[in-house]
């Protein structure tokens, strides 16, 4: 793979920009966003990072890290470089944004993934992190890995980014959905960061009874999560920085609309279809809406 775009250059697309910088990568945005990266430049763990900016020849892979509300955007923005082989990788947040990419361009094209155990944190124009994380990615089904999932393995491996290919990548995509719905929310409303997840029993409690719904909603799909998997997100969490913050935390305390629809929004929507109660979740995303007007 040798022509590769992101679009999308918050917190988590800089820290894959700063290691595909040097194979090549070049940023896609709107011409007034690009005219911005363009005279500010990205600074990572306090490097400037020199990047690539628009779009060139057509691409062999297009990473997609924008936030959900920016998605059908993002989409025009990247639409004249995807080509027939073009492989398209959407690091976004919750389990729409890659049946929403296919219906634009096609699902052959997509693979799933999620990124997991980054801490980065953009501040001051400047984002900084303290683990680049793993990219867990694949086809829906992996007991034999595909040419384009081996392609994207090489090139990661060669900017020294950790990937994992699971088996059964739909679980996992609604595992690290559960992770979101239970930290990320607690951590907007609570102001709490990464750290206070150790420390507090009780705000652990909170988590177990958010993505205990989530784990009804996706057996009720058929996704195969149950709760022992909600206690593997806790040894996660305190893999990272405690001072850290989630990026939902960060989106409310910047003014920036947040994710909420995504996480709580959607738990609450797929439970009424499926006749799951989600009583927490719909108390968190009205409360998180609520902090958004103020």
């Amino acid at each position: 793979m040798q022509n590769i775009y992101l679009c999308g250059l918050g917190a988590l697309g800089a820290v894959y920009a700063e290691h595909l910088a040097p194979l090549g990568l070049r940023v896609l945005a709107d011409p007034a966003r690009l005219a911005r990266y363009q005279a500010e430049g990205l600074v990572v763990n306090g490097a400037r990072v020199p990047l690539a900016y628009g779009p060139g020849p057509v691409a062999d892979l297009v990473l997609v890290a924008v936030k959900g509300h920016q998605l059908a955007e993002a989409i025009e923005v990247i639409r004249p470089v995807v080509g027939e082989g073009t492989v398209i990788v959407s690091l976004m947040n919750g389990i729409s944004s890659e049946e929403i990419l296919g219906a634009a361009f096609g699902m052959e094209k997509l693979l799933y993934a999620f990124a997991v155990q980054v801490d980065a944190v953009r501040q001051d124009g400047a984002v900084r992190y303290s683990t680049p994380g793993t990219m867990v990615f694949g086809e829906a089904r992996n007991a034999v890995v595909s040419p384009r999932v081996a392609a994207v393995q090489a090139l990661f491996a060669g900017a020294g980014l950790a990937t994992r290919v699971p088996e059964d990548m739909l679980r996992e995509l609604w595992w690290k959905f559960m992770l979101n719905v239970g930290i990320n929310q607690l951590s907007a409303v609570l102001r709490a960061p990464y750290g206070l997840f150790a420390r507090s029993a009780e705000l652990r409690a909170l988590v177990r009874a958010a993505c205990r719904e989530v784990v009804a909603v996706a057996r009720a799909r058929g996704i195969g999560l149950t709760e022992a998997d909600i206690e593997k997100i806790f040894p996660i969490i305190a893999t990272l920085g405690p001072a850290q913050k989630t990026s939902m935390l960060q989106d409310v305390e910047a003014g920036r609309p947040s994710e909420v629809e995504l996480f709580g929004g959607t738990v609450v929507t797929l439970g009424a279809a499926l006749g799951v109660p989600t009583p927490v979740n719909e108390v968190l995303a009205r409360l998180i809406r609520a902090g958004e007007g103020g």
